[in-house]
This record gives C-alpha cells, sequence and structure tokens, in this order.
C-alpha cells in the first residue's frame, strides 16, 4: 500500500486554507492583503489605545509575519512533500504520495508527481516481472537439457534419437525464448520495417502446424485447418505473419487438453482477411481480455463453460481456474502479436467462443501498413 507524506503531526501543523482557490497569483494576492489589513488593523488600534509607533510597529510587524508564515505554510506544503518523496525514490521507495488537495498549479504540480510515481512503480515492477519470468523460463529448459545430456554423458541412458530429440526440443525452446526477447527490444526501439510479398494463406498455416508438430507430440493434438476460398491471398510481411500464427499456435498447444483439437481458420470479411486459431483449453476470463495484450501481463482462466477468450501465449499463461498442463510463459508473445499485427495496420482480439479460446487475427487484404512504417515490396511467393 501507498503510504503518504508527511504524519499527522504535519499535517496539522500545515493546514491550507487557500486551496480551494485556483490560481497561485489569486494565493499570493490574498496573501498581500490579508498581511496588510492585519498590519493596519493592529497600527489603528494601537494608535486608537495611544500605545505609539515604537510600540505598535513590532507587533503589526511579528503578527503579520506569523500570518505569512501560516499561509505560506500551507500553500508550499506540497513542494515540501515532494523533496521528501524524491529522496524516498532514491532509495527505491516507490509507495510516497503527495497530498495533492489544491487547486492551483502547486496542487496540478503534486497530482502530476503522484501519477509520475505510480508509473515508475509500474516500470520498476515491471523489471522485477520480467526478470523473473525469463529467468524462470531459461531455468526450465537448461535444467532439463542439462540432466539430459549428463546422463547421456555418465551413461545411465543411451544416447538414442528419442534422447536427443528431447534435448533439441529443450534448445529450441531456448531459441524461442531469444527470439521473443530480440522481438521485444525491437518493440521497445520502434522497429517498423516490413517486406511484403503475396502467398497463400493456407500454406503458411500448414507450415506453421508443421513446424510444431515437435511441440505438441506427448499431446498428440488435431490440426483442422479450414481456409475458405482455398485459394485465399494475402499481402503481408510473411515472416512476421509466420510469428503471428506461431505464438498464438504454441499458445493454443500448451493450454490443450491431450488428443483435443487446434483449429486454424481464414476467410475473407470485405477487405480483409481474418486468422483464428481456436482451442479447446480453458481460455480466459472476459476481464483480462484486453490486458493480457500488454507485456508481462497474465491472464486468468475462465470456466471451460464460460465464454472463453484467448489463453495467454508466452505472453499470458493461464494462473486461475483450470489449469492447463504446461502452463507457463515469459509475458511477451501477445505483445509481440498485437506489434506485429498493428504493423499491418490491422488489430488481434479474443473472440468470443462456445467452448475453449479463439484468437482473432484481422488483417488487410491488400498490402496496408500502419502510418509510419516502411513497407519493401517483394515478389509473390
Amino acid at each position: 500500500m501507498s503510504r503518504r507524506l508527511p504524519g499527522v503531526a504535519r499535517t496539522l501543523r500545515d493546514v491550507r486554507p487557500l486551496d480551494p482557490l485556483s490560481s497561485i497569483k489569486i494565493k499570493l494576492g490574498i496573501l498581500v492583503a490579508a498581511t496588510v489589513t492585519l498590519a493596519v488593523m493592529i497600527t489603528w488600534v494601537g494608535l486608537q489605545l495611544e500605545m505609539g509607533p515604537s510600540r505598535t510597529f513590532p507587533v503589526a510587524i511579528l503578527l503579520s509575519l506569523v500570518l505569512t508564515q501560516f499561509l505560506a505554510r500551507g500553500m508550499t506544503s506540497p513542494l515540501r512533500e515532494m523533496t521528501h518523496a524524491v529522496q524516498a525514490m532514491a532509495d527505491g521507495d516507490y509507495t510516497t504520495r503527495v497530498r495533492a488537495t489544491s487547486h492551483d498549479e502547486v496542487g496540478q504540480l503534486a497530482a502530476a508527481f503522484n501519477q509520475m510515481s505510480e508509473d515508475l512503480a509500474s516500470v520498476e515492477q515491471t523489471r522485477r516481472d520480467l526478470i523473473a519470468n525469463v529467468s524462470h523460463e531459461l531455468r526450465t529448459p537448461v535444467a532439463a537439457l542439462q540432466a539430459q545430456l549428463e546422463n547421456m554423458v555418465d551413461g545411465v541412458v543411451p544416447a538414442t534419437p528419442a534422447m536427443l530429440e528431447q534435448a533439441h526440443a529443450q534448445t529450441e525452446r531456448l531459441t524461442r525464448l531469444v527470439t521473443y526477447l530480440l522481438d521485444l527490444s525491437r518493440l521497445e526501439a520502434g522497429a517498423s520495417a516490413l517486406s511484403v510479398s503475396e502467398f497463400d494463406v493456407g500454406d503458411l498455416m500448414e507450415e506453421c502446424a508443421d513446424g510444431l508438430q515437435m511441440v505438441d507430440a506427448a499431446k498428440d493434438l488435431h490440426y483442422i485447418i479450414d481456409v475458405t476460398p482455398p485459394n485465399l491471398t494475402i499481402e503481408a510481411d510473411r515472416e512476421r505473419l509466420h510469428q503471428v500464427l506461431t505464438n498464438l499456435l504454441q499458445n493454443a498447444i500448451r493450454h490443450s487438453p491431450r488428443d483435443g483439437d487446434i483449429r486454424m481458420d481464414a476467410y475473407p470479411v470485405g477487405e480483409t482477411v481474418v486468422l483464428e486459431i481456436s482451442d479447446q483449453g480453458p481460455g480466459i476470463a472476459p476481464e483480462d481480455r484486453e490486458r493480457i495484450f500488454q507485456r508481462f501481463a497474465r491472464g486468468t482462466a475462465s470456466s471451460p463453460t464460460s465464454a472463453g477468450a484467448g489463453s495467454g501465449t508466452e505472453g499470458a499463461p493461464v494462473t486461475g481456474g483450470v489449469t492447463p498442463p504446461a502452463s507457463g510463459g515469459t509475458g511477451i508473445g501477445l505483445a509481440i502479436v498485437r506489434w506485429a499485427v498493428e504493423l499491418h495496420g490491422g488489430h488481434v482480439e479474443v473472440a468470443d467462443s462456445t467452448e475453449g479460446a479463439t484468437m482473432r487475427v484481422t488483417l488487410p487484404a491488400r498490402a496496408h501498413p500502419a502510418p509510419g512504417v516502411a513497407a519493401e515490396r517483394l515478389g509473390a511467393q
């Protein structure tokens, strides 16, 4: 929970009677008028009591200074609080907040400071999540690969094709993780170049499915590819689209039950082409359908009978409800999918489905990159 500066005692001392005013210039004007009025009144009273200037003026000046200190302290209190908060942030504490009750420029600065504190806290939490997620994802395949190789070197198990195949699968998992991190760095750097060509959508889907056969070997999954019409083509960056479909397929494989079906559908809608990847997993809760596309976000599983949404890919593993086998992920896969799709001028969403999860990608049928995206046209493939 966030804590606020200053404490109760200091808050009582920092009374802010001028907070309702909307401008610091008005506050300064009132401050000057109040002190001058007080000085004049005290001087007048002193003269009426025949105290004389030598005694009246010092009292008037002293009481005016007290009033000035009282009002000015409340006006500048947020600035002092921000100084304490900055010192706390320098020590790694992002929970401090400034009491922003005034409506003037100082109050607006205090509100902006609080928002900055929240953003910095979010960035720090994201950094920690990234380190934890990547460390976990690296440790698992490295440990498995090390154990397999040690067993083969020590002669505990023979170096059979099956053992070598398992070791190869672990190295491929490491390669995918490194690829995700490289794509994330490109995303952060704003890389936005496309190599556009026209190609057959069905061929690309079959290529992606064939390339992931080893990943789902233990689950014995069944792929159903339905492209309407069969010769449907699209103008896009083939490598980027391959990346999108591969990420979504890995997500579907991860959260599909054994002997389940994974559907890959493609069909035209007006001047767009819609690609859908559907599985029979638990899905994502409706309230998480937008959040899972944020970097390092993780979804919450909905029940198998609910209106399913996409189970998180590497970007959003399911963490609640019915937990599928081999869940886990870095929290960046779906963010990369959205990035690649938006480069093409399209969008990705979690579609409603009666069972499992359906991820829907909508792309322009003819190349129409997002504004500012450079596109190089290649020959048809």
